[in-house]
């Protein structure tokens, strides 16, 4: 588990890239997504029905039914899925969360911490879905 994110938006991730790795599949069931990334298989759906409403995954039901991309993976950044699942407080929030931490009383790693959040948003912001690298970041099965 990250220090960054929640396990939801983990997962939502993880689910995102497996469903862009293996899209010519078509629709896949949340009960394979779950067996092959070793997911609970009411977390992942619960998680990836969070991506429905945003327009993110389609949710298909019936005997062939399951997850796909709604869009091209091109166009899903990184910081689309988390702000969609963990908000902005990631990168307004202190890091060590601390509630009277700001600009008028920094808390001792709040100037290093700054530089470091926005590169980590910029980061996300310009990684896309169709960048990962499967046998890289290892989700393959």
């Amino acid at each position: 588990m990250t220090v960054l994110f929640s396990r939801k938006c983990e997962y939502a991730l993880q689910g995102i890239l497996y469903l862009a790795e293996n899209q010519e599949q078509g629709n896949i069931s949340a009960e394979q997504i779950a067996s092959d990334l070793s997911i609970s298989k009411d977390f992942i759906s619960k998680t990836l029905q969070s991506l429905v409403k945003d327009g993110i995954v389609i949710s298909h039901r019936g005997k062939t039914g399951g997850f796909s991309l709604a869009r091209d993976s091109e166009s899903i950044s990184l910081l689309e899925i988390v702000l969609i699942i963990d908000g902005n407080g990631v990168f307004e929030s202190c890091v060590l969360g601390l509630p009277t931490c700001g600009s008028e009383s920094p808390c001792p790693v709040h100037s290093k911490w700054g530089p470091l959040r926005e590169a980590s948003r910029n980061m996300l912001a310009t990684t896309t879905v169709s960048q990962f690298n499967p046998v890289e970041s290892g989700l393959v099965i």
